[in-house]
């Protein structure tokens, strides 16, 4: 809801398209809270090549940004990345780090399910790295783990306006990420760990 105050006129009606990739562009996708601050976090990661906002895991078809609570869709971001240069693992090590993963209501100031954290798998190897990863993170943290980890099913891209919304609104954005707590919170929760693989 504070969100939504801030995107006013920026709004757009089409939606956008995913990436082209070739086999050698592996593919990540992580639920962590806003999905702009996902985005954001992994536009920072060497290796990474392209980062699309969406929404997953519901009951309804092409979701919107107005219908995909009620659809029972997480906000989530597709990773395209380049496995000669980071790998799935460390990608993992790096969402664990930039999320409160403990956290089963939400993330920082957006609260509901739709906000919550997951890790979307596409095969049995990356299920297997999930939930090694997820157990570091307990063991790390000393805590229980909410995040959950669950086969993918279909990744539906955002509208328009919400691709790369921290390089579009860079002022709107910060304002949103400040005044959400999300990096204090990674900080004290993370310490010399928070935001772990991100260049900046």
């Amino acid at each position: 809801m504070f969100r939504m105050l801030l995107i006013g006129a920026v709004a757009a009606v089409s939606m956008a398209a995913g990436p082209a990739r070739s086999a050698e562009t592996g593919t990540a996708i992580f639920a962590g809270g806003c999905f702009w601050c996902v985005e954001s976090d992994f536009d920072k990661v060497k290796g990474v090549t392209s980062t699309v906002s969406g929404y997953i895991g519901g009951t309804t078809d092409n979701p919107t940004y107005e219908n995909h609570v009620a659809g029972g869709h997480r906000e989530a971001v597709e990773i395209s990345y380049d496995p000669s240069v980071v790998s799935y693992a460390e990608l993992l090590k790096t969402f664990f780090r930039t999320v409160d993963p403990t956290d089963a209501g939400g993330q920082f100031c957006d609260r509901g399910p739709s906000y919550t954290t997951a890790v979307y798998t596409l095969d049995a190897a990356q299920a297997d790295e999930a939930a090694t990863a997820a157990a570091d993170a307990a063991a790390q943290l000393g805590t229980k783990i909410a995040t959950e980890i669950i086969p993918a099913p279909e990744f539906w891209p955002a509208e328009d306006y919400h691709q790369d919304y921290h390089d579009k609104n860079p002022i709107r954005y910060t304002y949103y990420r400040r005044a959400c707590g999300r990096d204090g919170v990674v900080g004290r929760l993370w310490g010399e760990q928070a935001d772990y693989g991100l260049t900046k």
